[in-house]
């Protein structure tokens, strides 16, 4: 009966609209969260928004801010990152001060015709975490490579579920300091779900749940950027339940935000 109630649930929130509605509400009477969102151009002409919201968080002492983006829903049938950056927004709205000294460009839905359909690909049949920077066409791509390019994010963070693993893991690249920040976002997530200790996770080889290499095309920050930003890719298992998911991707946000700021302000002081 809770497998029905929960697929019958996800099933209720396949309309991109309806799910943020109640993210737009709180974005109208705050003062740190903003509704910013995209449109494109559909594979059929109809308009697709591309949902994005802005957490400004309280000011750091003078220091610059740190900006980071953070994208759920590439792929459309891995409902947890999308409802797990959802239930971090709404965390920050309850909480400011979690994202003290940080811009946050938040994408919590990047492929919304896949996310709508249930598919992790777009309507245009394409896997859109293999097309940046490799002159793909797709909509999608274009509209999320222009936002790469003109925001020029000093981090970013992609969440995704994996349904042939078993734990928590996560790719780091960019950033030398990426890994301390990913470590202890693993840690504080496998409060909830088990961490993914294979010597092979998705054919890449692993330590500890961190795999250094990826696929191509996936998303990433500019080739041309430099000094390279913190780049991470979380993943949950997706055969798991969907609200410790949401609950671990959540989690592991809330320590990257908190471990980023700290591993840049130390490295800053060497």
């Amino acid at each position: 009966m809770l497998v029905k109630a929960e697929t019958s649930r996800l099933r209720e929130r396949r309309n991109v609209r309806e799910l943020i509605r109640p993210i737009e509400e709180l974005a109208r009477g705050s003062q740190h969260l903003f509704t910013a969102h995209l449109e494109l151009s559909g594979s059929l002409g109809e308009r697709v928004t591309v949902p994005r919201f802005l957490f400004a968080g309280p000011g750091s002492g003078g220091a610059s801010f740190l900006r980071l983006g953070i994208f759920g829903g590439l792929h459309g049938d891995e409902a947890a990152s999308v409802l797990g950056v959802i239930a971090f927004i709404e965390q920050l709205h309850r909480d400011p001060e979690l994202a003290r000294g940080y811009e946050l460009f938040i994408y919590p839905i990047c492929n919304p015709t896949g996310y709508a359909d249930d598919t992790r690909w777009s309507r245009n049949g394409v896997d859109l975490n293999r097309q940046f920077w490799r002159d793909s066409a797709e909509p999608e791509i274009v509209l999320l490579e222009r936002q790469l390019v003109n925001l020029a994010f000093d981090g970013i963070v992609a969440l995704h579920s994996d349904d042939t693993s078993a734990g928590l893991y996560g790719f780091v690249k960019g950033h030398a300091l990426t890994r301390h920040v990913l470590e202890p976002a693993l840690v504080r997530a496998s409060t909830v779900l088990p961490r993914n200790f294979d010597k092979s996770i998705d054919n890449f080889q692993a330590n500890e749940g961190i795999i250094d290499s990826g696929y191509p095309g996936v998303l990433s920050a500019p080739p041309a950027q430099h000094p390279r930003p913190l780049e991470i890719v979380f993943e949950t298992p997706q055969l798991a339940p969907i609200d410790q998911q949401t609950e671990a991707h959540q989690l592991a946000l809330e320590e990257i935000l908190l471990r980023f700021r700290a591993t840049i302000s130390e490295a800053q002081s060497i």
